[in-house]
C-alpha cells in the first residue's frame, strides 16, 4: 500500500508539471461518505461525481450569464499564479438553504484541506426567482468568515428558475500562505450530519474537490478581430470548454 501511495504521489508531481489544473481526490476519503454496505464500484462512482461536479461548476461560472455576472476573467483573477486552490459546490433546499449550501461548499468529507487563510475567493450563488437578499448575504458572510480577512472576494449571482427551490453555491479559494492550503486530518463534516434543517441535494453529494494549479500557467496571447476572422481555427480555448 505504501508503495502504491508513493507511486501515486510521484505521478501527481509529474502530472502537475504538465497541466494548468490538477484535481486530486484521496481514495481514503471515500470511507467518510459511505456506509459499511457500499460496494467498491459505488464508492468510486462517488469520486467520479466529485470530478463531474467540479468541472461542471467552473464551466457554469464561465458560460452562464448572471444577475451579478462572473466570467473567465474572474476565475483567472482568483486562480492564476495562486499556487494550489480549493473548489467546493453545495446545494440545498428548505429552511436556511443558502446557508446550508455554503456550509456544504466549504466543508466536505472528501475535502482534505481547509479554505482558512485563502487570499482569493470566487463565490457564485444560483437560485430561482425567489432567491432572497438576506439568505444570500448570510451565505456570503459564512464564506468570508472562513478565509483571510483581507481576501480578494469576487461575488456573483445567477437566477435560474429551473433550480426550483434549490440554492446552489460554488466556491473557488486560492492564494494560500506558503502556496498550499492547510491540510485537515479528519473530514470537516461527517456523513451523519448531512440531514440538517435544510435538505442537501443527493445528486450533488459529495461535491467538493481540490484544484492544484501549475506553477507556471501557459500565457494567453490577445487575439485581434482580424486574426479571429482569418485564423478562426487557432483560437485559444481553455481545455475545460472544449
Amino acid at each position: 500500500a505504501k508503495l502504491r501511495a508513493s507511486q501515486a504521489d510521484a505521478g501527481i508531481e509529474a502530472l502537475r508539471a504538465e497541466v494548468d489544473t490538477l484535481i486530486v481526490i484521496p481514495n481514503d476519503r471515500l470511507l467518510a461518505i459511505s456506509d459499511r454496505t457500499i460496494t467498491l464500484a459505488d464508492a468510486f462512482k462517488s469520486a467520479d461525481q466529485v470530478l463531474l461536479s467540479g468541472v461542471q461548476g467552473i464551466t457554469e461560472i464561465i458560460t452562464q450569464p448572471g444577475l451579478i455576472n462572473l466570467d473567465f476573467a474572474d476565475v483567472k483573477a482568483v486562480m492564476s499564479g495562486a499556487g494550489s486552490a480549493l473548489m467546493g459546490i453545495g446545494s440545498a433546499r428548505g429552511e436556511n438553504r443558502a446557508l446550508r449550501a455554503a456550509e456544504l461548499a466549504i466543508s466536505s468529507p472528501l475535502l482534505e484541506a481547509s479554505i482558512d487563510g485563502a487570499m482569493g475567493v470566487l463565490l457564485s450563488v444560483s437560485g430561482g426567482s425567489d432567491l432572497g437578499l438576506f439568505e444570500v448575504n448570510e451565505a456570503c458572510e459564512l464564506v468570508q468568515s472562513a478565509v483571510h480577512p483581507n481576501a480578494k472576494f469576487i461575488f456573483g449571482t445567477t437566477i435560474d428558475d429551473a433550480l426550483g427551490d434549490e440554492v446552489r453555491i460554488t466556491v473557488v479559494a486560492a492564494g494560500f500562505e506558503g502556496g498550499e492550503p492547510k491540510r485537515v486530518s479528519t473530514p470537516v463534516i461527517d456523513a451523519a450530519t448531512l440531514g440538517g434543517v435544510a435538505d442537501p441535494i443527493a445528486a450533488n453529494d459529495p461535491i467538493s474537490v481540490a484544484l492544484e494549479l501549475g506553477d507556471e500557467p501557459t500565457p494567453r496571447r490577445r487575439v485581434t478581430f482580424e486574426e479571429l476572422v482569418a485564423q478562426d481555427d487557432e483560437i485559444d480555448v481553455p481545455d475545460f470548454m472544449k
